[in-house]
């Protein structure tokens, strides 16, 4: 009789407390929808007032433009005269609607509405006779006052109508902050009660299932803790007993072991195990008479490798427990094995570029050096045809050590990106004639796009080559004549893709492909075909550095390169570039007739610390009309512009100076006194200030040494805003060749 009695009371006891959370809950509720509409209004009442301060403003913007007109008469000071004239009405209209429930804010509109009609016709009068008559038939209308009494006036309505508004919206917060008090106090109320009342209910529970269900309920907890525990895992586990025979496994240990999933119910032999996975091209558990007759001790952990046909690589671990079982446990290392392959690469890269960086600026010196003496040598002789086919060659040899040392800079991607937009769809045709001429007569080349094709994001000087140098490389694997393919088109590389190619970001690429039908290559010359200096070909005919330049330009651009090959079949290079977003550059046209080389007038301050190069270009910008001045590092530069600061027009920087002031502090600190003191960086290796992440910062302008006469007179004119190109001297006149390496 006593338990009854007990239950029944423990049954009242958290009863009447749902009784008071039911009823809690219910005013709780009809509070909060009150507090709801009171919020509404007061945003409500927010709009207005902003709708009003709005047209306030509106009215004098529109006035504010008109006075800046009549006064000035520029047609700059008509824009917020415009624009506060055409939000006016939209502002009228707004305001009506949001106070279509307040009948004293009609009647107000409707008492505003002629007031800011007759000041714009007084504003539009005004404009339009500063217009016509000029400053002081508008001055007459300005006098007039009319303007002034309707702005007042206007002013007046909306100063009243923002007091109502404030008035009212103040009524409305004072009403939702009570209701919000009330609302706190019964949500306290009721989440004090209901703790208590969960309290009370826990205690109970805990006491039933305490006395009937505590053994089962920590057998369940403990089943379910180790089954989630292996579930979560990304190993394959599996259980083996003493009998060696399936305990237990999970979902992961059949993905990897690429099981059927009768084969995991317990009690399967491991036999079956290790026998379903020695078919040819899977990975192979150890037999048990390898377990028994192996050399290793069944009691101590063993771990072997093994690798699927698919790629994946498996790491297998074999854990001896005390009772005579074991636990097999499968690791998948293909993620470790893929970042470990790009690591050596990253390790290559850096060691390449620490070795290419280290001579290109003393080499490209050197040959900058070279090549400038040859063009001022070829630029004075006249009718002697061996010296200059001579002086040709020489210079067309230190040109191909300058694109050797580039090809370095490209693989190692350490080479200065000017990344643009490009519309391959318009670029890339413009190239076909060229490949035609250089190929011979005997390639055919096609040219095949897709519609609506994707801007890509590069540089359109190094794509350019990039495509030469493949078209090259096909020319050569095509002795006897062929085809040559250049297709452009869309590509996805999807998830799925990036996962089987570590270094590919998933997204859109614009592609370029450049296909042949050439000898082909076998799988073992596909795999070293972009290692630098790896070339097939004869002694003499390659430096094995074209596709280096390719693979190390895409990659520095976020892009990928794919090449597939087959012997006798010829060979696809697909270049994927990331997808630009915006407009589209075109590349300029291309032009083989001769062009004169722009001049100047200026004075240009060249800082290069190598004196041969200083002295060549001096000597290259004298011999093109401008005034030199030369300094030997930054702080002689320093001394030179102060003594010139009001004559000089160009700065032309080398970006690595002895001393402590850089290239770049030095450009800053000239640019601080004369803003308009435009600036060209010189160098031959840009590993440094002016390029972040392989792109140059914006806005700078660098020429690369070595660099020719024609390319130094261009920069210095383009960076000048140089539009027109005198009369130049016979020997001042070049012709533009493409000279693509192989």
């Amino acid at each position: 009789m006593s338990q009854y009695l007990v239950r029944g009371a423990n049954v009242l006891v958290l009863v009447v407390p749902l009784l008071f959370l039911g009823l809690i809950g219910a005013l709780s509720w009809e509070r909060l929808n009150a507090s709801r509409d009171a919020r509404m209004w007061s945003q409500h009442s927010y709009r207005v007032l902003a709708t009003m301060k709005d047209l306030a403003i509106a009215l004098r913007d529109a006035e504010r433009g008109q006075r800046g007109y009549v006064l000035t008469g520029k047609d700059e000071y008509l824009v917020p005269y415009r624009e506060g004239r055409d939000r006016i009405a939209l502002l009228q209209g707004e305001l009506q609607k949001l106070t279509a429930d307040n009948a004293t804010h009609q009647e107000r509109l409707r008492t505003l509405a002629p007031v800011v009609q007759h000041k714009l016709e007084e504003l539009a009068q005004t404009v339009q006779a500063r217009r016509d008559g000029g400053f002081e038939t508008a001055l007459r209308i300005v006098d007039t006052d009319e303007g002034r009494n309707h702005m007042r006036e206007a002013e007046a309505v909306l100063a009243t109508m923002l007091s109502v508004e404030q008035r009212l919206l103040d009524e409305r917060l004072a009403q939702n902050d009570a209701r919000a008090w009330w609302v706190r106090w019964l949500v306290v109320a009721g989440s004090a009660l209901a703790v208590l009342t969960l309290l009370w209910a826990a205690r109970l529970l805990n006491q039933a299932w305490s006395r009937s269900y505590e053994t089962e309920a920590e057998q369940r907890d403990l089943a379910l803790r180790l089954r989630t525990t292996l579930d979560s895992l990304s190993q394959g586990v599996a259980v083996f007993g003493s009998d060696r025979r399936l305990a237990n496994s999970n979902a992961c240990f059949q993905v990897l072991l690429d099981l059927p999933k009768a084969m995991l119910r317990p009690g399967t032999a491991y036999a079956a195990f290790a026998e379903h996975t020695a078919e040819p091209g899977r990975p192979a558990l150890e037999t048990e008479d390898q377990i028994r007759h192996g050399s290793r001790n069944p009691r101590e952990a063993v771990t072997y490798e093994r690798e699927r046909a698919d790629g994946h690589h498996l790491e297998i671990r074999r854990t001896p427990m005390p009772d005579g079982g074991f636990v097999l446990t499968i690791s998948d290392m293909t993620k470790r094995a893929q970042a470990e392959g790009v690591l050596r690469e990253a390790q290559k890269m850096q060691a390449i570029g620490q070795l290419t960086g280290g001579i290109a600026h003393d080499f490209n010196n050197l040959l900058q050096v070279i090549l400038g003496n040859l063009e001022f040598v070829r630029a004075k002789l006249d009718g002697d045809a061996k010296l200059q086919s001579r002086i040709e060659r020489a210079s067309w040899a230190a040109q191909r050590g300058a694109t050797l040392t580039g090809q370095l800079l490209a693989f190692a991607r350490k080479q200065p990106l000017a990344p643009a937009a490009i519309d391959l769809a318009a670029t890339m045709p413009d190239l076909v004639p060229l490949l035609r001429r250089t190929l011979g007569e005997h390639i055919e080349v096609r040219y095949v796009e897709t519609a609506g094709l994707w801007p890509a994001m590069a540089d359109p000087a190094q794509l350019e080559s990039a495509v030469l140098n493949l078209a090259l490389n096909a020319r050569d694997a095509m002795p006897g004549g062929g085809r040559l393919t250049i297709e452009l088109g869309n590509k996805v590389l999807d998830e799925e893709y990036a996962r089987h190619h570590a270094e590919v970001v998933p997204g859109d690429y614009a592609m370029v492909a450049v296909s042949d039908t050439g000898h082909g290559m076998t799988p073992e010359v596909v795999a070293r075909v972009f290692e630098p200096f790896f070339t097939t070909k004869p002694d003499g005919k390659g430096t094995g550095l074209g596709l280096a330049m390719v693979f190390g330009f895409v990659k520095q651009s976020g892009g990928h390169v794919k090449i597939y090959s087959e012997p006798g079949e010829g060979t696809t290079v697909k270049i994927y570039l990331p997808r630009a977003i915006g407009a589209a550059a075109v590349l300029p046209p291309r032009t083989g007739s001769p062009v004169e080389l722009p001049r100047g007038s200026a004075t240009v301050l060249v800082v290069e610390d190598e004196p041969a190069v200083r002295e060549i270009a001096c000597a290259i910008l004298a011999n093109l009309g401008y005034r030199v001045l030369e300094a030997a590092d930054g702080e002689e530069a320093l001394r030179v512009f102060g003594a010139n600061a009001a004559s000089v027009e160009l700065l032309l920087t080398d970006v690595v100076l002895p001393g402590k002031v850089r290239g770049r502090e030095l450009a800053e600190r000239v640019r601080a006194v004369r803003p308009e003191v435009r600036v060209v960086f010189m160098s031959g290796y840009t590993e440094n200030s002016i390029v972040h992440h392989g792109r140059l910062d914006d806005g700078v302008q660098l020429i690369g040494k070595p660099f020719k006469r024609e390319q130094l007179a261009r920069k210095v004119a383009e960076t000048l805003g140089t539009d027109s190109v005198p009369v130049a001297e016979a020997g001042n006149v070049v012709a533009l060749r493409l000279r693509p390496e192989a």
